[in-house]
């Protein structure tokens, strides 16, 4: 019995539809979900670093977390959350999304924190100075 177009058609498309939610669950993980995950990703990926408080882009793609006299710079690469120390005060500068870190690091670059404000952003390195 030959196979129709209408059988390899519809067998395609449902590899490519497993194809997309694999893809789109293994990008899920590496989302920035709230304060308390992005103070855990901040303490694995610096050595030493003990985080307190933090602020969270409301993407989910990138967090700044105060702790150990400094604070960690989260961003959402791909799969994977790269972090950054910096000390502060922070280079930032307000923008109609959000509020824009930069690193002074060329290949990390700044980073966008939606949806959070300057004021929140001064507020967190604010409590460097307690801890």
């Amino acid at each position: 019995m030959p196979l129709s177009w209408d059988v390899i058609g519809y067998g395609l498309a449902g590899l490519i539809g497993l194809a997309l939610v694999a893809r789109w669950l293994r990008l899920a993980e590496s989302r920035i979900g709230n304060a308390a995950q992005a103070r855990e990703m901040a303490e694995n990926l610096l050595a030493g670093f003990v985080a307190h408080g933090a602020v969270v882009g409301t993407d989910g793609n990138a967090a700044l977390v105060a702790g150990s006299g400094a604070v960690a710079m989260l961003k959402r690469q791909g799969t994977k959350v790269a972090a950054r120390r910096l000390l502060p005060p922070v280079a930032l500068s307000q923008d109609v999304e959000g509020v824009r870190v930069e690193t002074g690091e060329r290949m990390f670059g700044g980073v966008l924190l939606f949806g959070v404000t300057a004021d929140e952003v001064r507020a967190l390195e604010a409590t460097l100075t307690f801890h």
